[in-house]
């Protein structure tokens, strides 16, 4: 299984560091030592807490029942408009997430930066991919390898 660095899981959680390694000294989820002496979270671990912290924005956020179950709660931070159609963009922690709809659906709704909403994603089909490490992380990884064969 893998660790992440503290300032790694931070990004992925949408906090800062100090955040987390205040939520790890107050024992709301376990931090290790990585090898190089540096605190770090195991990747079980941190899924872990990434679902707890996900259920709690569930019950501080009430929506709707509805098909969809892919339901992200966020801050409006961007309408842009015309008279027919809208581009909507919703900050969901550390991701912006789009939405194109009718004019007259953000008058409805009373969309504009600032305003709670959520978004519900429903969809057939979700793509998954191993992001590629930083190229120093490859060439770091590539000496240690060569440095353990010495």
């Amino acid at each position: 299984m893998p660790v992440f660095r503290i300032g790694e899981a931070a990004r992925l959680l949408g906090v800062s560091d100090d955040t987390l390694r205040r939520w790890a000294d107050a024992g709301r989820f376990a931090s290790t030592t990585t090898e190089s002496g540096r605190r770090g979270v195991d990747g079980a671990e941190l899924a872990r807490f990434a679902t707890s912290l996900a259920a709690d924005t569930e019950e501080a956020v009430p929506h709707l029942p509805a098909s969809a179950r892919n339901q992200l709660p966020g801050l409006v931070t961007r309408v842009i408009r015309d008279q027919v159609m809208a581009k909507v963009e919703i900050q969901v922690g550390p991701h912006r997430i789009v939405s194109l709809m009718s004019a007259e659906a953000v008058d409805e709704l009373g969309l504009e930066p600032g305003v709670l909403a959520v978004a519900s994603v429903k969809s057939t089909s979700v793509v998954v991919t191993l992001p590629q490490p930083p190229r120093d992380s490859l060439a770091r990884a590539s000496l240690a390898k060569q440095q353990s064969k010495a």
